[in-house]
């Protein structure tokens, strides 16, 4: 972003990416914090919220027109007290504001455009505003005139408006319902209904991964053996591999397609849509065995692991979507480029196998993809053996990587969040267990030390790091997603030590965000900054819910620990936002995963004894590499190893046999020494 202004703002002081990003804006921008609102009540101004991220394509195009504009800077300065907010950074602030916004607007979305009184309350929003109005939507410099008039001339209409919005956003009151099979079942005809047989994914365009939908499906396939489910998974996880939103040469996928057919992404990369689909791909290895599942998963491992790798073994957060101001040019290609890196032999083949054309698919360019190629027609019609031409297409790979890597490449936030770091560290757990490769295993417990040595305070668990600043108290999301992460390292270990940080963690997590009067979590701390309300989130969106996530795990970990109590708390929050769920129980799909854990009747294995016996090893492995989503495994050298985080388990008889148990409703049955059998019962 060009520096339109020899002078700093305030935000010159920030550690944020996003906030740097605008330090150098005419506008007199003010951080989230008292300083600004204390100034809007002494000079009795309304305030001007703007939320964002900084890969976020159209909050660039807003500041490029409007906040770099001295004009409207000036408009900005005179009549309001303008305040920036990295959402990634503050996701309680967007949570409120962009519920606010969709209550005003009916729709949201970044940048985020919130109009507020001196107390915090907003009376009006929106999402971007071109600097000029036109086919019926007002200019940005129109707005600002109009309501700052307004607020001036009808301040009474404006705190009306006001009161009226914050009365909207308080949280719903509970109800007496309850939810159950059912509601899985709804939850998989909504999905039948949205989903496109054509090309895969939900819906048309833009098109979004959302690999908790498929994550769902998956345990709901397992559960009712129900082909369409399955179906909707390999069908979409098929497309979006083939498409342009996945990075053929760089590996990882782009944040959403643009059309219905997965070819033209928005080029940004997240890591949390890169974790979570991680996860999927792998699940769905689990599932159907299928190789090409399992090379997607370690492709975008590998792509975390070689350009969002931070110090210490963290994970960075985004890469934008522009490079050189230009959406996409980083990734898109002429086909005389190919050519000319390629050779001719070689160029003709890439380009028929990845759909390069003279006209392009993109802006006169091209984004490679597999959309309708067959690999095999296409080597065969040149009469290249299988293995070969696979050989050829990576080597064609690698000398078009190279060459891009030279070109300028788009901005990384460079921040450390610690629930998209704790995704990514699930999917490295996760991976190790599946394909039984120790290296990811290491990979996600250096990232999760990371955790440890910088972003905890006193106990208290922190939400981003950079250069060396850890800030902000975390959320829900953080604590729900690292408990998902110490399960996944304990299933993928057998290491004891990450049940009691689960359990550890369970505690502080019930501690700090459960509301004990009316069920769940809240979105932040007790010992938080007070907002204008308390939000509580339920609803998948790009992510997961944290609520859903804790859900899901605290069971999980319940049924490794015996701790009823933890039970207890998921199934609480599970009623809690019963209303909610039933109105639309596709939109919470992670939710209705945790139903579905509590529905069907869990099996514990409990393993006591030579764990590095070859028939011992084998059955640990298998356990750990099958799509299992009820089965809990223990295992240790003997039972007196359990005693600090599985009780239960500790009073099994010691033996000097290795023995396996089966273990329902915290019960074990009779010893087997024969583990095969107990794996047959396990993988029924």
């Amino acid at each position: 972003m060009p520096n339109l202004n020899r002078v700093p703002n305030r935000l010159i002081k920030e550690k944020s990416p996003y906030l740097l990003q605008h330090a150098h804006n005419p506008v007199d921008w003010y951080p989230w914090g008292e300083e600004a609102f204390n100034k809007a009540k002494a000079d009795d101004k309304p305030i001007f919220l703007s939320i964002g991220y900084s890969t976020c394509h159209w909050c660039h195009v807003m500041a490029r027109e409007s906040f770099a504009d001295k004009e409207i800077a000036g408009l900005l300065n005179e009549r309001f007290i303008s305040i920036k907010v990295d959402r990634e950074e503050r996701p309680d602030i967007d949570a409120i504001y962009m519920q606010a916004c969709q209550a005003i607007a009916g729709q949201g979305g970044w940048p985020l455009s919130v109009f507020l009184t001196p107390d915090k309350k907003p009376f009006y929003a929106g999402t971007y505003f071109p600097p000029q109005g036109g086919y019926g939507r007002p200019g940005f410099k129109e707005l600002i005139l109009l309501l700052s008039d307004q607020y001036k001339a009808e301040p009474e209409k404006i705190d009306r408006v006001a009161d009226q919005v914050a009365e909207v956003l308080q949280p719903r009151a509970t109800t007496a319902e309850k939810l159950g099979e059912a509601d899985v079942h709804t939850c998989f005809r909504q999905l039948q209904q949205a989903f496109d047989p054509e090309f895969g994914g939900f819906g048309r365009a833009p098109k979004f991964p959302t690999p908790h939908n498929l994550m769902f499906l998956l345990r709901y396939h397992r559960w009712t053996k129900n082909p369409d489910a399955l179906e909707m998974v390999t069908a979409t996880l098929d497309a979006m591999a083939n498409g342009g939103i996945y990075d053929h040469l760089g590996y990882g996928f782009c944040r959403y397609s643009t059309d219905r057919q997965w070819l033209l992404p928005h080029f940004e990369k997240m890591l949390y849509d890169n974790a979570l689909l991680a996860i999927a791909y792998t699940e769905g290895w689990q599932v159907t065995g299928q190789q090409r599942y399992m090379t997607v998963a370690r492709e975008i491992l590998d792509y975390a692991d070689r350009v969002m790798t931070g110090p210490g073994g963290c994970f960075y957060s985004a890469e934008d979507a522009d490079s050189e101001g230009v959406e996409g040019k980083f990734y898109v290609w002429e086909q005389a480029e190919i050519m000319e890196v390629l050779g001719q032999e070689q160029g003709i083949l890439f380009c028929e196998a990845y759909n390069i054309t003279e006209k392009g698919n993109f802006e006169g360019k091209n984004i490679p993809n597999l959309i309708g190629t067959d690999l095999t027609h296409v080597a065969n019609y040149h009469n290249v053996e299988p293995d070969l031409f696979k050989s050829i297409m990576e080597s064609c790979r690698h000398k078009l990587f190279a060459v891009r890597e030279e070109r300028i490449h788009p901005h990384k936030d460079d921040k450390v969040l610690t629930a998209w770091n704790a995704l990514m560290i699930t999917a490295l757990a996760l991976a190790a267990r599946a394909f039984g490769e120790e290296k990811y295993l290491e990979r996600a417990k250096t990232a999760y030390a990371f955790i440890e040595d910088t972003l905890i305070e006193s106990g208290r668990l922190l939400a981003r790091w950079r250069q060396g600043e850890a800030r902000h108290k975390a959320y829900i999301d953080d604590y729900g997603y690292l408990l998902w992460a110490c399960n996944e390292l304990y299933a993928a270990s057998l290491d004891i030590s990450w049940l009691a940080k689960a359990k550890e963690l369970a505690g502080k997590m019930q501690e700090l965000f459960w509301d004990e009067e009316n069920g769940g979590f809240y979105f932040y701390g007790s010992d938080g900054e007070e907002l204008i309300l308390r939000p509580k989130e339920i609803a998948d969106g790009a992510l997961p819910s944290g609520n859903s996530v804790a859900a899901r795990e605290l069971i999980g970990l319940a049924r490794l620990t015996g701790d009823t109590e933890q039970q207890a708390v998921a199934q609480a929050l599970i009623d809690t936002f019963a209303g909610q769920v039933k109105s639309y129980p596709a939109g919470h799909g992670f939710l209705l995963q945790a139903l579905l854990l509590a529905l069907v009747p869990g099996k514990e294995a409990v393993v006591v004894g030579d764990l590095g016996q070859p028939e011992t090893r084998k059955f640990l492995k298998q356990v750990q590499r099958s799509f299992l989503p009820e089965v809990s495994l223990l295992a240790a050298a003997a039972p007196r190893d359990f005693s600090q985080v599985a009780p239960f388990a500790a009073e099994i008889l010691p033996s000097p046999e290795t023995r396996a148990y089966l273990c329902q409703n915290y019960a074990c049955g009779l010893p087997e020494t024969d583990i095969s059998k107990v794996l047959a019962q396990l993988l029924l």
